[in-house]
């Protein structure tokens, strides 16, 4: 069983290629963390071309965040395309609960297409799993998952696992991560990572390029990208002087996968597993 640094160090050895199917607010930074971490970014999202790409490409991850009818029907095709290739399938289900053609959308998506990871925050994976709305890309503050509740979040994490079939990962205060029979809990990151628009966009691209290099490990895999995630989120914030803003730390979360090794990865990891 290959650690977080090993992960990490296959990663950069292979060079996955990540078809991309994300939303225009975060597009740049998402290519530029997948080139960070040692990936190869490729973004398709017209209908008449995303077949083509996904079959050029590792892994595929699929971002509700800008939803409209050509990316939608690009989704489609590419997850189809994708499981018919035996590449693995990431979907961020961003905002799900805040229009009816997000929840419209991912309902089906997760109806015709098999994803080997689910991940979002707690509001959107509830959503998700149990068909309630939440406002916005943000997680609702009450329900944020704290050490106190956990425990539950847990269960309702394991149970949307089973359900779907995929490894589902919520990333916040505290990030968890479930296949539905084993689960981690991940402590590193900061706060302050959302006053950065895109983390978790960025995030899901993350989890693709080290699902795509470690099918048989998926949620080692997938709790090794959190992990690494989280750590860039508090090795930049470390490294903020005095008049730095939120668009130097954005830059420095992207530098500190840049930079990261798998040594530092591997010494900085705070996974639990439960």
């Amino acid at each position: 069983m290959e650690t977080a640094g090993e992960m990490l160090a296959r990663l950069r050895e292979r060079r996955p290629m990540i078809h991309a199917i994300t939303n225009v607010v975060t597009a740049n930074d998402v290519a530029n963390l997948l080139l960070a971490c040692g990936a190869r970014p490729i973004m398709a999202s017209a209908p008449e071309e995303s077949e083509e790409i996904t079959a050029l490409a590792d892994g595929l991850v699929l971002n509700l965040g800008t939803p409209n009818l050509q990316t939608i029907s690009a989704m489609f095709l590419s997850g189809k395309k994708a499981n018919a290739l035996g590449l693995p399938v990431v979907l961020d289900p961003v905002g799900v609960g805040a229009s009816r053609l997000r929840r419209e959308t991912a309902a089906r998506l997760l109806r015709e297409v098999r994803f080997s990871v689910i991940r979002g925050n707690i509001s959107e994976i509830r959503a998700l799993a149990q068909g309630s709305g939440c406002p916005g890309v943000d997680a609702d503050t009450a329900q944020q998952v704290t050490e106190e509740t956990v425990g539950e979040a847990l269960e309702l994490v394991g149970r949307f696992a089973r359900h779907t079939g995929a490894v589902v990962a919520v990333s916040g205060a505290l990030d968890l991560v479930s296949d539905g029979s084993q689960a981690r809990v991940v402590r590193n990151g900061r706060a302050e990572m959302a006053l950065v628009t895109g983390t978790g966009c960025q995030l899901s691209a993350l989890i693709g390029a080290f699902a795509s290099v470690h099918k048989g490990q998926m949620l080692d895999a997938v709790s090794a990208a959190v992990a690494a995630m989280g750590l860039a989120g508090e090795l930049a914030w470390n490294r903020m002087t005095p008049g730095d803003g939120n668009a130097t730390y954005r830059t420095g979360i992207i530098d500190a996968v840049f930079t990261m090794t798998p040594q530092v990865l591997e010494k900085g990891a705070r996974v639990e597993s439960r």
